[in-house]
């Protein structure tokens, strides 16, 4: 248990101060532990450095940004303690493979990297837990799409993927999102819900037009993403649930993984 405690007091230290200069020997004195140790953890549980964290939690609150504000790009590289936009712009481009201008006129869906919500419960490893994230504030828009329909879709083989390089794993997960975000509808909402895993609020209560915007996602199974020069064809599972109408955070969350699991069954 004292892992969760220090992963925890980590994460909510770097989502407080993500407007700050932020430095990992602080992080690691604010968890009582040292630099090394806490770098190991971030290693196991998330399978990345804390710089890595940390950037690519910068770059996905920067995406919702540039997305939702009239902040300026410049605007928001000096929020986010950047000397100049060219650096910005180059960390951008590394967790979204666009510019942030390009990324403005391409893209609704922000959230690539959530925020990871460690709920320690007796029998959990640290493993079990990075795969639950926050959602927690999507929730009022849930409670809104009451008995509409919820598309759930993972990765085929994804493990396979980051043994080729956890790079090539980012591509694959960055090209998830592009292929739903690209069917969904402005009104939609479009969640990751773990690792490979993502859930889009459709808000559609006809479930002939939630098969057929599925079916729109599915047909692009088999398209390759290219990650040096190698060709990776992406295929992903999908199932469907509904809102149910009594909203319990935790049983709907189970309920999004429980549905992806039984796709994968089915298929």
């Amino acid at each position: 248990m004292k892992n969760f405690i220090i992963l925890t007091r980590a994460i909510e230290y770097i989502e407080q101060n993500l407007t700050e200069p932020l430095k990992r020997e602080d992080i690691a004195k604010y968890c009582y532990v040292s630099l090394s140790c806490l770098e190991k953890l971030f290693s196991y549980a998330l399978h990345t450095s804390i710089k890595s964290y940390i950037d690519k939690r910068i770059m996905t609150k920067a995406a919702k940004d540039i997305i939702s504000s009239e902040y300026s790009i410049t605007d928001i590289a000096m929020k986010y303690q950047y000397s100049s936009v060219e650096v910005f712009t180059r960390s951008f481009k590394r967790v979204w493979y666009v510019n942030p201008s390009q990324f403005k006129d391409n893209w609704k869906f922000t959230g690539i990297y959530p925020k990871i919500d460690y709920q320690y419960k007796k029998g959990d490893d640290l493993y079990m837990a990075r795969k639950r994230v926050d959602i927690s504030e999507a929730y009022d828009y849930l409670r809104s799409k009451k008995g509409s329909y919820v598309l759930c879709f993972d990765v085929k083989n994804l493990t396979q993927v980051n043994e080729i390089s956890r790079k090539a794993g980012d591509l694959v997960i960055l090209e998830t999102a592009s292929r739903i975000d690209k069917e969904a509808t402005d009104d939609m909402l479009l969640l990751r819900i773990g690792g490979d895993e993502f859930a889009l609020i459709t808000g559609l209560n006809d479930e002939d037009s939630a098969h057929k915007l599925a079916n729109k996602v599915i047909a692009k199974n088999g398209q390759p993403v290219f990650f040096e020069e190698r060709k990776i064809p992406l295929y992903l599972h999908c199932g469907m649930t509904i809102v149910p109408d009594q909203m319990r955070y935790s049983e709907f969350f189970k309920e999004l993984h429980d549905t992806i699991s039984n796709s994968k069954t089915n298929s």
